[in-house]
């Protein structure tokens, strides 16, 4: 744990730099930890170092860490990355802030029934499949805007943004600058992209948030069951 801060510190220091190098504004990046099969140990030290900001893949490892998190740190700000099963959109709705991987229409609409249930709203982004990759979530490019429209428009979801993951044995700054086409198309001024191999790119290409989890916790840790 001893090296989060100074990982973070480092991480940071490279956002400012990319930013500052693409003309923009060194808070115009959110820097999105990801802390998926982290202990919350790590994410108490990511903490205690100014971090706010966090990403989840699976709504069940959250619950089992955030909500005793937020007691201590009230201002943290959690972020679901990770595909959401349409049976679980009450439970994230309760628990994140924002929401990065709405995918599919089911799940919109089930996104949509619950915020309308509860009286919460966390911001929304789409999840775009920028190399069509049939193993890997997300709308593909040539539906994207149409997808959009559906699920702010029709269904009233608070879309902010969009959300990427290149293939990857891609060169990402093509996908990069798909899915900020695609944002400006859309009307979207979010781009969650670039991760702790790329987001120097990312950053190039107007990414607003980046997430970044080994740079910053070391290895993942095995995978909850």
């Amino acid at each position: 744990m001893s090296d989060v801060a100074g990982n973070l510190a480092h991480i940071r220091n490279r956002i400012a730099k990319a930013a500052r190098g693409a003309d923009r504004a060194p808070d115009s990046v959110t820097l999105v930890a990801v802390s998926k099969t982290q202990p919350a140990e790590a994410v108490e030290a990511a903490l205690a170092a100014g971090q706010r900001v966090f990403g989840e893949n699976r709504v069940q490892e959250a619950k089992s860490k955030y909500p005793a998190l937020r007691e201590a740190w009230p201002d943290l700000e959690l972020h679901l990355i990770g595909p959401l099963q349409t049976n679980k959109a009450g439970e994230a709705i309760a628990l994140f802030d924002v929401v990065q991987s709405v995918d599919r229409e089911k799940l919109a609409r089930a996104l949509a029934k619950e915020m309308d249930k509860q009286g919460r709203r966390p911001a929304c982004f789409i999840q775009v499949n920028t190399g069509e990759e049939p193993q890997k979530a997300g709308v593909f490019p040539q539906d994207a805007e149409a997808f959009v429209a559906l699920s702010r428009d029709d269904l009233g979801l608070p879309v902010r943004g969009l959300m990427c993951i290149p293939p990857f044995e891609e060169e990402p700054a093509p996908h990069f600058a798909l899915l900020r086409s695609i944002a400006e198309r859309s009307g979207l001024s979010l781009l969650s992209m670039g991760m702790s191999g790329d987001f120097e790119t990312a950053i190039a290409l107007g990414a607003t948030h980046v997430r970044v989890g080994t740079a910053i916790f070391g290895a993942r840790l095995t995978q909850p069951a």
